[in-house]
């Protein structure tokens, strides 16, 4: 609890016990009229300046409004009637400050929540100076910088374990609590927590780039990106006002002039008033998104704004890329053929040379098969020149090693070379190689499915999808393997990133409800761009796709894919129930009070009530 919700708190407990004390005291006329208001402005004097303000900038139509004319036109009627019964419009501004107190209580501590999650912004950084260890500020650490975690303190900067090993607790970045084990040449990101090792990380990314600064980035401004139902809501309250301050000037003053009796219908006007304000719908609906976003940021899966999270709620057709999302994309070289050899033996020192002559030519790639073919050839570093190296979109990777022209790649790139390749019945992805223009042979590089890769697709068809795709690059046999395996009926190879687009657009153009894509690779963020929905794989994906993307998974795993649709389904039902639960209650309680059956206490429920009821409806989605 913050200072001002101590003191709103106090100043709500004075007031009560003024006017229960006051109910024991005989006194009447003007002196009971100056008691009664010694609570009344203790615990409402914000709201009568706040409407004084509103009316001063010709925007008075709100909530404050309502309150003020409500309960000052009741103390007018009780001295207008000389009852001196100043006691409804007392409790009408206590109990409205008991539920502003309250939303205000539930915002905050739904704020300390998520801030207590997502508190992995790193206060310093240590490096080595003359045999000390000295504590600067991370947004100061240049790239390539060695820096040392002690145990017990946050990773400030993303980067690479160059000495020591030790234990990371990553649950602030992924959601899971099980610790994650890092020696030498691991990659660790900033946020993460070292629990017992010193470790000694050579950094990749400055502070602004780091995946901590991202996260929280991605947090703080989602709140900014509005839902519809937020907006409708907005427009609601706008239109809404003016019509009920219209509806109570009418119920005041056209059956006054018909019956003569004005202080009975100005009386119902203003409980007509009370039991109008809005605040209900304007507050417990974008608290119900907010969270939302902090139930599914504590799972993991940060979700970029509110409007994400009401389409990801519709989702019905979900496609997925393969490499790096249903699969591990951790590639590893299972067999070399040079063209003198056939698919199922192999000659050792042939082999070793178009491994060779691959490891060079990749070596500057970051592709993950990039990667397989370099760890499988240890010797990169023997001394080779490699010279204008050339990335061929959608083709492969063409670079001088030695002087020799080689081209690493697909068979679309050996046939536009005019290399005579040859086929291998070999399941994997097969890696072409030619040397000056001749065909040399192909490596085999083979990828494996995530643990929960088909649990996340039965998972998916059981939270309501009734359509996956799988869209890939990879050959149309790797991909039937894939798609069979994991119980996918319907899948594309052999694309380009381009072609991933025009499937994707066919789909688009198709599709009745939401279309999510799932993907984790640069090539991937044009396809996450145009989806209704981007989810991207964000502990190991590319930076390019974490930023395209419309929600992240941060641990990649594929299951969380059907979590976070369950979450936005749940949060979405809740936005409804709120509404529709405000609205009947407000309806329903509007014709009691005009037709003389509510009075103020009952008009007390139906505004500070069910503000209340919807607020704490609206705090189940943190839970989500």
């Amino acid at each position: 609890m913050n200072r001002k919700q101590r003191k709103n708190l106090l100043r709500i407990i004075a007031a009560a016990a003024l006017m229960i004390g006051l109910n024991f005291v005989e006194v009447a006329g003007a002196e009971r009229f100056a008691l009664y208001m010694v609570p009344y402005l203790i615990v409402g004097y914000d709201i009568l300046i706040k409407a004084a303000r509103g009316i001063k900038n010709l925007q008075a139509l709100d909530e404050n409004f309502l309150m003020a004319v409500a309960t000052i036109g009741a103390i007018v009627l009780a001295v207008y009637s000389g009852s001196g019964d100043y006691t409804e419009a007392v409790a009408v501004m206590l109990f409205y400050q008991i539920g502003e107190w309250f939303q205000s209580y539930a915002i905050g501590r739904s704020r300390q929540n998520i801030s207590a999650l997502m508190d992995i912004r790193p206060d310093y950084a240590n490096i080595e100076n003359l045999g000390r260890l000295e504590q600067v500020d991370p947004s100061e650490i240049e790239t390539g910088t060695t820096i040392i975690i002690q145990p017990g303190e946050k990773v400030p900067l993303d980067g690479v374990v160059v000495d020591g090993n030790s234990t990371l607790n990553t649950s602030a970045l992924t959601g899971e609590s099980l610790p994650r084990n890092v020696a030498v040449g691991d990659e660790v990101l900033s946020g993460c927590i070292n629990l017992n090792g010193v470790l000694k990380v050579r950094t990749t990314k400055l502070f602004e780039e780091s995946t901590a600064s991202k996260i929280l980035d991605l947090v703080e401004n989602a709140s900014s990106r509005k839902s519809r139902s937020e907006n409708f809501i907005t427009k609601f309250a706008r239109i809404y006002t003016p019509v009920v301050v219209g509806s109570a000037v009418a119920l005041a003053v056209i059956p006054s002039l018909v019956t003569g009796d004005f202080a009975t219908w100005l009386y119902r006007a203003l409980i007509f008033l009370v039991i109008s304000c809005p605040c209900a719908l304007v507050i417990s609906i974008p608290l119900t998104f907010f969270a939302g976003l902090g139930g599914a940021s504590r799972a993991g899966i940060l979700i970029k704004g509110s409007n994400f999270l009401e389409t990801l709620s519709k989702v019905k057709t979900v496609v997925m890329d393969k490499t790096g999302t249903l699969t591990r994309g951790i590639f590893e070289v299972d067999a070399v053929h040079p063209i003198s050899t056939n698919c199922i033996s192999e000659n050792p020192t042939e082999a070793r040379q178009i491994l060779h002559y691959s490891a060079h030519v990749e070596k500057y790639s970051t592709h993950p098969i990039a990667t397989s073919i370099r760890k499988a050839y240890p010797a990169e570093n023997d001394g080779c020149t490699v010279e204008n190296v050339e990335e061929l979109a959608g083709l492969g990777i063409r670079a001088e090693v030695n002087g020799n022209v080689i081209h690493v790649g697909n068979e679309k790139l050996m046939e536009k070379i005019g290399a005579a390749w040859k086929p291998c019945d070999r399941l994997g992805t097969i890696i072409h190689v030619a040397v000056n223009g001749a065909y040399a042979g192909h490596v085999i590089v083979a990828d494996k499915l995530k643990p929960r890769a088909k649990k996340s697709v039965e998972e998916l068809y059981r939270a309501g999808v009734n359509r996956i795709v799988m869209l890939t690059g990879d050959l149309k046999k790797v991909a039937a393997k894939v798609a069979g395996d994991l119980g996918i009926g319907e899948y594309y190879a052999e694309l380009l990133p381009a072609q991933k687009v025009e499937r994707l657009e066919s789909i688009l153009s198709e599709k009745s409800f939401a279309v999510a894509f799932v993907g984790d690779g640069i090539n991937d963020a044009p396809v996450l761009a145009r989806a209704d929905i981007g989810i991207a794989m964000g502990a190991l994906g590319a930076d390019a796709a974490i930023e395209a993307a419309d929600v992240v998974l941060m641990d990649d795993d594929p299951l969380k894919i059907s979590r976070a649709i369950e979450i936005a389904k749940k949060t979405l039902a809740i936005v409804r129930e709120n509404i529709y639960f405000a609205i009947g209650v407000k309806v329903l309680c509007l014709a009691l009070g005009a037709v003389g059956i509510a009075n103020m206490w009952f008009a007390i429920f139906a505004d500070v009530g069910v503000m209340v009821l919807a607020v704490l409806n609206a705090l189940r989605a943190l839970s989500a």
